[in-house]
């Protein structure tokens, strides 16, 4: 059975693939536009679990604030390239808006959840891993509410949420762009985890040792730091960005605001990269 131009581009519009692979779709089918659909899901489905065990470390974060909720979503690919296109750009989008009407609590329940189209979340991940041929996964994401929520996303790299009492969206932004670049830990310092603190205390303890001090200097100086750490760590506590001779907590007293939360998000953080020897790579390939 021949194969009309006009079915190609009809299921190439339904499904988003090329022109070839849509054409052999209609040949092994003979035509059969709803046969062809469900076979390149189904292939598709295969590929993107062949492809799930890729390490995806690039990617973009994206934030959307609706009133005084808003949510911080943060989604992985291989390449930067494909973390740029259209398709993956729109993909992470309309999580965003899901998130939002389904009311997700995880990741989990925000893959099975269901698509105005009909299809689940993680459906929708898969045809666009079939199409862009990379590994694409939802990594995280976050919801905060508050009196004001204000954001900022750096690059798409880099995206903060933060909710206030008080204060307008011009000081909520100079907030996030500050938390953006230092990353601070808590919002103050009785905020530090306890896991947190003991563990620089080991490290602090084991270098005061070995400057031979009496033991009761040394308990003074591993105090001194521990208290240095909670305040580097700790929003209010740092030096303004736009202007270090201001702490944030100045910055917040003038303005009669209060911080009640952040969240912050950097593209692959805490993923481990594999890093290519391309020039080992090429001299392997050399030698057959």
């Amino acid at each position: 059975m021949a194969i009309t131009a006009d079915q190609v581009k009809e299921l190439r519009e339904r499904t988003g693939l090329g022109m070839m692979e849509c054409k052999k779709a209609l040949v092994e089918t003979s035509g059969d536009i709803e046969l062809a659909i469900d076979n390149l899901r189904k292939s598709g489905a295969a590929k993107a679990d062949k492809k799930s065990g890729r390490i995806a470390a690039e990617g973009v974060v994206f934030a959307k604030v609706s009133g005084k909720r808003a949510v911080l979503v943060e989604v992985n690919s291989e390449t930067d390239f494909v973390a740029r296109s259209d398709d993956f750009l729109t993909f992470v989008a309309s999580l965003a808006t899901q998130i939002e009407d389904k009311k997700t609590a995880n990741v989990a329940d925000l893959l099975a959840s269901t698509l105005a189209s009909g299809n689940t979340v993680d459906q929708a991940r898969q045809a666009l891993v079939q199409k862009i041929g990379e590994n694409v996964q939802v990594r995280r994401f976050q919801c905060i509410e508050g009196e004001r929520v204000v954001d900022y996303v750096h690059n798409q790299k880099i995206g903060v949420l933060v909710a206030l009492t008080g204060g307008d969206v011009a000081l909520g932004k100079d907030i996030a762009m500050h938390i953006a670049a230092t990353n601070p830990l808590v919002v103050s310092p009785d905020q530090v985890p306890e896991a947190a603190r003991l563990k620089e205390k080991e490290i602090f303890t084991a270098q005061a040792k070995e400057s031979g001090k009496p033991d009761d200097i040394i308990a003074k100086m591993i105090e001194g730091r521990i208290r240095k750490f909670e305040s580097e760590v700790s929003l209010v506590e740092q030096p303004f960005v736009k202007n270090p001779e201001q702490t944030i907590k100045s910055l917040l007293k003038a303005a009669n605001v209060n911080v009640i939360a952040f969240v912050r998000y950097e593209v692959g953080e805490g993923i481990e990269k594999v890093q290519t020897d391309f020039a080992a790579e090429v001299m392997a390939a050399a030698k057959g």
